[in-house]
């Protein structure tokens, strides 16, 4: 697919927003999306299970290693697995993962409080995300291109977005909603977005009270693991809609990247991310089929770090025309 940096962000036509969202019926015969929509909870408890014991197994080889710094490859394996718990939180936010809506609730609800992403309030966002997918001004989770290399490796680094995802939970718990989230939010919703962001900003002072009393656990098996592995995920994050075109146009504004199994293992099949956009009600275990189906139609590189290469040719690009 042809990249542009001459993107214009025009207003959206209802008309044209519910031709978008259709575009996959062109692509895949109806019968075939019913089956592959299918919903169990089978393939989600034991994806879960699996994910869970890779986090016991890399948080023993931790505790294995000890205090000393050989301990830190390990910190960092485990960081990568805490945070690509937000695979299973985000199937759960689309209510995909699992058959039941309670299920898909909880699960998301005891995952945010690990990983800081209030469930509720990521729900409604992410919502919002699909609705103006890699829209200037209109996505809440947009990731614009880099303007320059100082601005990809602060971005890379997860300061931002800890700063955004620790300050968001206070804020709200202060009872203050931003412009964005008062759009996003339905009305009903607002004081159950607030109270949600009060229980985690109380267990987060807790949690901060405690390391600083001397639980060191929490801080080696927890915060430093997130903080080391968020670099990580912010850089498949970025792969993913940076430096596509910001047109409302599903078969050009989000990047699927072909990636190896422990990779789709731990991102729950989302590499498949513009088969994913196309379909966002279809179940993780279903995308690699829908993949064979429609990949000669969407941007598809072969890993996250061509999707970079391609990023940096954009910035390049951009810098060029300044």
């Amino acid at each position: 697919m042809p990249e542009s940096l001459s993107n214009v962000d025009a207003p959206i036509k209802p008309a044209e927003s519910r031709a978008a969202r259709q575009v996959i019926h062109t692509l895949v015969p109806r019968q075939t999306m019913n089956s592959l929509m299918q919903r169990t909870n089978r393939h989600a408890l034991l994806h879960l299970a699996g994910h869970l014991a890779s986090i016991l197994v890399a948080g023993s080889l931790v505790a294995w290693a000890g205090e000393d710094w050989l301990a830190l490859p390990w910190m960092f394996l485990l960081g990568v697995l805490l945070v690509h718990l937000f695979a299973p939180q985000h199937e759960c936010a689309h209510y995909s993962a699992f058959r039941t809506r309670r299920l898909n609730e909880w699960v998301a609800s005891l995952i945010g409080a690990i990983i800081v992403v209030p469930e509720v309030h990521f729900r409604y966002e992410h919502t919002d995300h699909h609705t103006h997918t890699n829209r200037t001004g209109s996505d809440p989770q947009m990731i614009p291109l880099p303007r320059s290399r100082w601005a990809y490796w602060f971005y890379l680094s997860g300061v931002p977005y800890w700063w955004n995802a620790f300050s968001g939970v206070f804020v709200r718990a202060l009872g203050r909603l931003n412009d964005a989230e008062r759009q996003f939010i339905p009305g009903p919703k607002k004081s159950t977005v607030i109270w949600e962001a009060r229980l985690h900003a109380a267990l987060y002072l807790a949690l901060g009270v405690a390391m600083l009393s001397g639980a060191s656990a929490l801080f080696q098996y927890w915060l430093l693991p997130l903080l080391l592995g968020q670099p990580v995920m912010r850089f498949i994050r970025m792969a993913e809609h940076a430096g596509r075109p910001t047109q409302f146009d599903l078969l050009v504004n989000t990047r699927s990247s072909r990636v190896d199994w422990p990779w789709r293992f731990i991102a729950w099949n989302m590499n498949f991310h513009a088969e994913h956009h196309l379909a966002p009600q279809m179940p993780f275990h279903a995308l690699p089929k829908l993949h064979q189906l429609v990949e000669d139609r969407i941007p598809v590189g072969t890993g996250y770090r061509a999707a970079h290469r391609e990023i940096w040719q954009l910035m390049k690009r951009q810098a060029r025309a300044l």
